[in-house]
């Protein structure tokens, strides 16, 4: 503790470490510091001048808390402990005085402004301001940018506190957005008049203190005091973000992030955020039987009757277990078919995934463990589609000093790495090298499923782990669908794959893998959420709820168990998914023993004990895989499009545009001659 320095803030005496900024160390004390331009996971800029401070010794006036460290600090004649003052006259002069020069400017919007309600401007002018203004000038205005679909603009309300340009300079790594002009003439824009290119760009809306910049498909539609928050877990990747969805009646109005400094930090990528619109669209709200070629709509117990009977009757039952299907429906799936002596199988991209060994299919590495990599070797992926949050924290690493490598396609990443080979051969090469970059230092291995969906998937596994082992590194599998670690956990598996389950099969269970294409013959039930691919090609549709409307276990890719709650209800008949396969199973001639939620998730806890541990990460035991013969092909990533992975994506209007406009960007341009 002798490293600990004592400062004497408002008249009681802390020991804090001495690198900490006055504004951490009021935090500390338990002293609400106002701010604007400071934020915890972004650079200090120092500009806002709301956090002022006394510091008695110091200058004779007001010190910027946010700028200045505790070390820097001169203890009193007699050696006192320094000492801070944060409401004395002059502070609280001082900060009248800022707050009165950020309104000069300031239009009055709030009856129709946006951030009405949850605005920091508004806030801390009541708390800190005065409520009158000596400015009797004409006021300053700004035109709007136009930043995209995403990002509203109302730049007259702009304080330039910059939180913007950090974030998306720093996090983003997409210097996009800069300040132009001095003094009464400096603005916000963006480079060139672009509009944003990130997939993380909807961060900066959270972070605006002030109503410059808002949520545009959210605009005008709800006010935040008549929203019902409900906190859940995000689908859209497989890094399991910690979300809010706020709801209004039965719609879903808004997703917003959570903070988890284990998985997310306090960001969420613009697919997750955004993609409420999909919730609402080519829903499946009632049972549908085809005959003749075409679906009719029918009754529940009309359905739930066809399906049994198929099942019963089968040669071979078959059981596909889709990405977004919660542990629970994946579980009660698995002893559905298998009690009907069929196969399931939840690997419906081909991952070469070993069942069983939790330690080559989830790995020995967290997400947190990026932030202190000094070595990252990504091995057949591209993070920023997979997972762009995830991306967001290598990238820090990387502005932290660590040295990143790809073996795989060369993409953009935001930040620079060695580009070691597109090809198996590459990832050989890696097995004799010397990673002297990786000695005696924290490493990671992150292993995407593009490198493990070729038949040689399971030696390019053996292959990365065996450089795991040789460099001491921890090994990460970056995974794209984030019911698959659960299903995987709960062993809704078959030895041989997709194609030994699929094979000769008479009668498929599909649980929404939206994903295959299911070749004809076999008689499809199909349960899922919206009328996507699956859907078509389904004898039977048993419409189930979307991942806002259920509870659900969802287990991220370090293999972290995390809840999620239900916000709204499922449209028109459809209902919850374990609840269908409970209601299907009396039909089958087996009944499935579980009448509630809870009485499921007791006998899955019971069968696999780790899935009870909500939010922790388990260590898992290191098992390597056989090296095994590697074939010559080049990596190809798993994700092509970022915004069409899955059907609630796919449903959802602004994905479709925000997927039109990435395209329209890969086209190189051609010069005018």
């Amino acid at each position: 503790m002798s490293d600990l320095r004592t400062i004497n803030i408002d008249g009681r005496d802390i020991d804090v470490d001495p690198a900490l900024t006055l504004i951490q160390a009021c935090e500390q004390a338990g002293i609400e510091i106002p701010r604007f331009c400071y934020h915890e996971r972004l650079s200090i800029a120092g500009n806002c001048r709301m956090c002022l401070v006394e510091v008695v010794g110091g200058p004779p006036k007001p010190t910027a808390s946010c700028a200045m460290q505790v070390k820097d600090l001169r203890p009193g004649p007699e050696g006192q402990p320094p000492v801070v003052k944060t409401n004395s006259p002059m502070v609280k002069k001082a900060r009248e005085g800022v707050m009165e020069f950020l309104l000069i400017n300031h239009p009055l919007d709030c009856p129709i402004c946006d951030q009405g309600g949850e605005c920091d401007l508004q806030d801390q002018a009541m708390a800190y301001g005065v409520d009158f203004s000596r400015y009797r000038e004409p006021k300053r205005a700004v035109d709007n940018l136009d930043l995209g679909p995403l990002v509203g603009t109302h730049m007259t309300r702009c304080i330039s506190c910059t939180r913007c340009v950090r974030f998306i300079t720093e996090v983003a790594g997409m210097p996009e957005l800069g300040q132009t002009g001095r003094g009464e003439d400096a603005e916000i824009t963006s480079y060139l008049g672009q509009t944003l290119d990130s997939e993380m760009q909807g961060n900066i809306v959270d972070l605006c203190p002030v109503g410059a910049l808002t949520s545009k498909p959210y605009a005008f539609t709800a006010r935040p005091w008549e929203l019902s928050k409900t906190e859940s877990i995000d689908v859209m990747d497989a890094l399991g973000s910690n979300i809010r969805v706020d709801t209004k009646g039965r719609e879903v109005m808004r997703i917003l992030p959570r903070n988890h400094d284990g998985v997310n930090e306090e960001w969420l990528s613009d697919k997750s955020r955004y993609v409420w619109d999909g919730l609402r669209r080519q829903r499946l709200d009632r049972p549908y039987i085809r005959e003749n070629g075409k679906l009719r709509a029918a009754s529940w117990p009309e359905a739930l009757e066809l399906a049994g009977t198929r099942i019963k009757g089968a040669k071979k039952l078959a059981g596909l277990v889709g990405d977004l299907a919660p542990v629970e429906a994946a579980y009660a799936l698995k002893q559905i078919v298998e009690g009907q002596g069929g196969a399931v199988e939840c690997r419906t991209d081909g991952a070469k995934l070993p069942a069983g060994n939790r330690g080559a299919y989830v790995g020995t590495a967290t997400i947190e463990d990026i932030d202190t990599a000094k070595a990252i070797l990504l091995i057949g992926t591209n993070p920023r589609a997979e997972a762009p949050v995830l991306n967001a924290r290598i990238r820090k690493a990387w502005t932290r000093g660590a040295q990143v490598s790809l073996i795989g396609e060369a993409v953009d990443l935001t930040y620079d790495y060695t580009h070691l080979g597109h090809d198996r051969a590459a990832l050989a090469k890696q097995i004799d090298a010397k990673h002297e970059s990786a000695e005696g230092v924290d490493s990671i291995v992150i292993v995407g499923q593009g490198a493990l969906r070729e038949a040689d998937g399971a030696a390019v596994l053996g292959h990365a782990m065996q450089i795991a082992e040789a460099s001491g590194s921890g090994l990460l599998i970056l995974h794209g669908a984030a019911g698959r670690v659960g299903a995987l956990d709960v062993g809704a598996v078959t030895e041989g794959g997709l194609a030994a389950a699929v094979e000769g099969a008479d009668v498929i269970y599909n649980l929404g893998a939206d994903e295959i294409d299911i070749a004809p013959g076999a008689f499809v039930i199909y349960q899922g959420s919206h009328g996507d691919r699956g859907a078509h090609r389904a004898d039977v549709i048993l419409p189930a709820a979307a991942y806002t409307e259920e509870q659900g276990l969802f287990v991220n890719t370090e293999g972290r168990p995390q809840l999620a709650l239900r916000a709204g209800f499922p449209p028109g008949e459809a209902k919850e998914n374990w609840a269908i396969l409970r209601a299907l199973s009396p039909e089958t001639g087996a009944a499935q023993p579980w009448n509630s939620l809870a009485e499921l998730r007791r006998a899955l806890v019971k069968d696999v004990p780790h899935l009870a541990m909500i939010d922790e990460v388990t260590e898992n035991e290191w098992q390597p895989l056989e090296l095994g013969k590697l074939g010559d092909a080049n990596f190809v990533n798993a994700v092509s499009d970022h915004f069409l992975t899955n059907p609630i994506a796919r449903a959802s209007a602004l994905m479709a545009e925000l997927s039109a406009m990435a395209r329209a960007r890969a086209v190189t341009g051609i010069a005018a001659e």
